[in-house]
């Protein structure tokens, strides 16, 4: 009887042990004291060694060696689901383990700029969602995916909404474009309607016109006025009729359109540049949006001044000289050119000081 007490409390106490061992394991917490939260990004096909690595590096694990039993002892080591994980301090084996293997990922505050390029939106994508960027460019290229969302590809990048959204890492490029464009969706309001066809304009106009307006206005108090500037060309409102829009921006998108090149200052013959973006040489709006302009462009649009000047030049201090009639502007222009001639001046001076010194 002694003998089969002994064994009893013997395997009592290794039992109590063991049952501690795994208490230890799976509810003690094994993160290190941060404020916050701390994330890690978890591959599509990642190894246990490597998803280990990817918490063990964002400072998240303060016992690798507890995590990995953990997970051998719960088998959920071959469980665990690609994605963007968050925890706070004193999480547990448990707590880390357990959501991976659901796969219940936080999102992502991915901030997508207003009034950019692809190849640009592309580079955000890839650094916040690890989205491949040929892949998110071919996306825009895709007409099946822009029908699938009530456009074509000319337009498709302009309803790529500017603003700052929570995405999921995993989301691959085309779904990344469908987010977008469906946040774009969720702006534009029944309201917004009427005041386009109150202008005679269809969405896709009042995005082109709104992308040349995100271009031209260094200011977003001007947007209203620029816009109207526009609108008074492109319906009619002069007393000569309808002017082309003979709108800079579109030339500087001509031309890097065409040579893949930077924005640079414009010469008199860039203006003569054939392309159906160039609205010097068109009637009417371009093709497409330039770029995806900002909410308050879109709107800026729509609820534009009621003025009646046509045309406008940049003074140089990032605002701009309005003005109702050609002669006006011409003044306004020589205007501008003297001070850039003046500004171009003093830094050739500055320079060649510099180089004296």
């Amino acid at each position: 009887m002694k003998l089969l007490k002994r064994l009893f409390l013997a395997a009592l106490v290794l039992g109590l042990l063991g049952a501690f061992a795994v208490y230890w394991l799976l509810f003690m917490p094994n993160t290190p004291d941060y404020d916050g939260y701390r994330g890690a990004k978890l591959p599509r096909g990642a190894s246990f060694e490597t998803v280990t690595d990817s918490l063990d590096s964002a400072g998240l694990l303060d016992s690798r060696m507890s995590f990995e039993w953990a997970a051998t002892l719960t088998g959920w080591d071959r469980q665990l689901k690609p994605g963007y994980y968050r925890f706070e301090t004193g999480a547990t084996n448990f707590d880390v383990l357990d959501k991976i293997r659901k796969g219940r990922q936080d999102p992502v505050r991915v901030a997508v700029p207003p009034g950019t390029r692809p190849g640009v939106l592309a580079a955000v994508l890839r650094r916040d969602l690890d989205i491949d960027s040929t892949e998110f460019v071919d996306a825009l290229r895709d007409p099946e995916l822009a029908a699938e969302l009530e456009t074509d590809t000319t337009h498709l990048f302009g309803y790529m909404r500017p603003n700052s959204f929570d995405i999921y890492w995993t989301t691959d490029a085309r779904g990344a474009v469908r987010r977008l464009k469906q946040e774009w969706d969720r702006f534009w309001t029944d309201d917004m309607q009427r005041k386009a066809d109150a202008l005679g304009l269809t969405r896709d106009e009042v995005l082109s016109l709104a992308s040349i307006v995100e271009w031209e206005a260094r200011r977003p108090e001007e947007r209203p006025r620029i816009a109207a500037v526009y609108l008074n060309r492109l319906l009619g409102r002069t007393r000569s009729g309808r002017m082309r829009l003979q709108a800079d921006p579109t030339v500087q998108y001509a031309l890097m359109r065409s040579d893949g090149g930077r924005m640079r200052r414009l010469l008199f013959e860039d203006y003569k540049f054939s392309d159906p973006y160039n609205t010097y040489l068109i009637d009417g709006l371009p093709p497409g949006p330039i770029n995806n302009p900002s909410e308050s462009s879109v709107r800026a649009v729509l609820d534009a001044e009621d003025h009646d000047f046509l045309y406008f030049v940049a003074k140089g201090d990032g605002t701009h000289t309005f003005s109702r009639t050609l002669r006006e502007h011409n003044n306004a222009a020589n205007a501008f050119r003297d001070l850039m001639r003046e500004r171009r001046r003093e830094q050739q001076q500055q320079q060649q000081q510099q180089q004296q010194n």
